[in-house]
């Protein structure tokens, strides 16, 4: 990161300290007219979403602080309050993160990338090397954290142009920009294919499932979003390229450094097998109940025994438990993920969706979501399904670009709900479309960790981050809201809704 961009992110983060108590006494006097619970729960959400997206202090700590606060305050007893940090969903980012511990212990990731890049197909063409190389990290961040792989990504981006520039291939800076800014945005966006690809996701379905009683099984949301990726990562390649309008490269000037890093990796290992075992069973049972409703249909009886069966949480416990039971070295009682490397997750992103389902329970509870629904009503005066769809988009879109991708979720999800319910819409839809949207945000470094990695390379001029970004934000807007509304009602048909 740059020292300008550290300058902004520590003002940013100082000025937590004075908008939260102030923005806590605004609301609060502003919403006196709300019964006690909502009024007291609106001023404490009102300091959560502050320090939130100044990120003065720690979001999962805020997280708890924000829950903490509404027990000592009585809007709820602390049974209720902390009663979401139980919630399924947060065994299934649990279990996800220790498979992806363990693919990124085993350089599993690493593996995969060079196969790609090092393919005949893709050779030395300066297209072509671009497009793989964006394709690797979609497809690895399908699965795994978009920070984790846009950092495993990174050094091989810096190497191949390294390996350019010394074969005198003639890279142009242009080109090099759009080769590292093709990584954070193809990890981005590959987030978007699964429920498990980035937290937003499972936020969002945890939002829609707890209060619409709406399902969203790891089949469905794939049927939605992989169309969504598949057109914006056609579509972020060929405008990077366009921009980059890259030369021909010197025959071979890859091809050495991608011998030696797979020479490097050596012969496959225990542990990768038995990783790939592990995620392999896992994403088979996520996928097969989808697709035994896609034969015998949703009434089935071996379809719902299935599902009930195998939730989504339950089976990435079972595809972790994998990785503590296939050895590595049986003689040394030595397995696949040590536990010392399977704490290491990223807990704090599980804390946060904790504090943030939470949070939006209460608001719901209370009243104030509905309170907030009026009021938003009142101020946009959107009456369409579809018009609210493109609206709830782009409002998640828009915060995202100013906070993290995860606060977004938990902040936009409830209100779109409260939104639709208090304007008589089908809230569905547009809930989804939020989510979604709230995984977008390519314009600044500072609309993810993604964008901030790259951006710290010296080598992405900021115009050309935000002329590109902004291309691809509304590219997104537009493709979420097409393929929500044409795919959604026949994916999610039979599936009930309340408005």
């Amino acid at each position: 990161m740059t020292g300008e961009s550290a300058s902004f992110d520590l003002w940013r983060q100082r000025s937590g300290f004075l908008l939260a108590p102030l923005a806590a006494v605004l609301v609060w006097a502003a919403t006196a007219a709300l019964p006690a619970p909502a009024h007291r729960l609106a001023a404490i959400l009102a300091a959560v979403v502050v320090l939130w997206i100044t990120e003065a202090i720690p979001m999962a700590v805020t997280a708890f602080l924000g829950v903490a606060l509404a027990v000592v305050c009585g809007v709820a007893p602390a049974q209720v309050a902390f009663a979401p940090f139980g919630d399924p969903l947060i065994f299934l980012f649990i279990g996800t993160f220790m498979l992806a511990q363990a693919i990124l212990l085993h350089r599993l990731d690493r593996r995969f990338a060079y196969a790609i890049l090092g393919l005949r197909v893709v050779g030395d063409h300066p297209g072509r090397l671009l497009a793989a190389y964006a394709g690797v990290a979609c497809v690895i961040s399908m699965w795994i954290s978009n920070t984790a792989t846009t950092a495993m990504m990174f050094p091989i981006g810096l190497a191949l142009l390294a390996a350019l520039e010394r074969h005198g291939a003639g890279v142009t800076p242009a080109y090099g920009a759009a080769l590292l800014l093709s990584n954070a945005f193809a990890a981005s966006i590959g987030g978007l294919a699964t429920p498990v690809g980035t937290p937003p996701n499972l936020i969002g379905i945890g939002f829609i499932r707890r209060e619409l009683g709406v399902a969203l099984p790891f089949f469905a949301w794939m049927a939605l979003g992989l169309p969504i990726v598949a057109v914006l990562i056609v579509w972020a390649v060929g405008d990077l390229l366009r921009a980059a309008a890259p030369r021909h490269l010197a025959p071979g000037a890859t091809a050495e450094l991608l011998a030696a890093e797979r020479a490097a990796l050596g012969p496959w290992t225990r542990g990768q097998v038995n990783t790939v075992v592990a995620f392999g069973t896992t994403v088979l049972l996520w996928v097969l109940p989808g697709v035994l409703a896609l034969v015998l249909g949703e009434d089935h009886a071996a379809y719902r025994g299935l599902a009930a069966m195998l939730p989504e949480g339950v089976v990435a416990l079972l595809g972790a438990g994998l990785l503590f039971v296939l050895p590595t070295d049986a003689a040394r009682n030595e397995f696949t993920l040590p536990w010392d490397e399977a704490v290491k997750i990223d807990w704090w992103i599980v804390f946060l969706y904790g504090g943030g389902i939470a949070l939006g329970t209460l608001a719901f509870q209370t009243g104030l979501a509905e309170a907030m629904g009026r009021g938003l009503t009142g101020l946009f005066g959107v009456e369409s399904p579809f018009g609210f769809l493109c609206l709830a988009t782009a409002l998640a879109t828009l915060l995202s670009e100013t906070t993290s991708n995860t606060a977004s979720a938990n902040m936009i999800v409830p209100t779109v709900l409260a939104f639709a319910r208090s304007a008589g819409i089908d809230p569905l839809l547009p809930a989804i479309g939020a989510t979604m949207g709230a995984s977008l945000g390519f314009m600044l470094p500072v609309s993810t960790p993604c964008n901030a990695i790259v951006y710290g390379s010296g080598r992405i001029p900021l115009r050309t981050m935000l002329r590109r970004g902004i291309a691809l934000d509304v590219a997104g807007i537009v493709t979420i809201v097409a393929v929500v509304w044409l795919l959604g009602p026949l994916v999610l048909a039979g599936r009930p809704a309340t408005p």
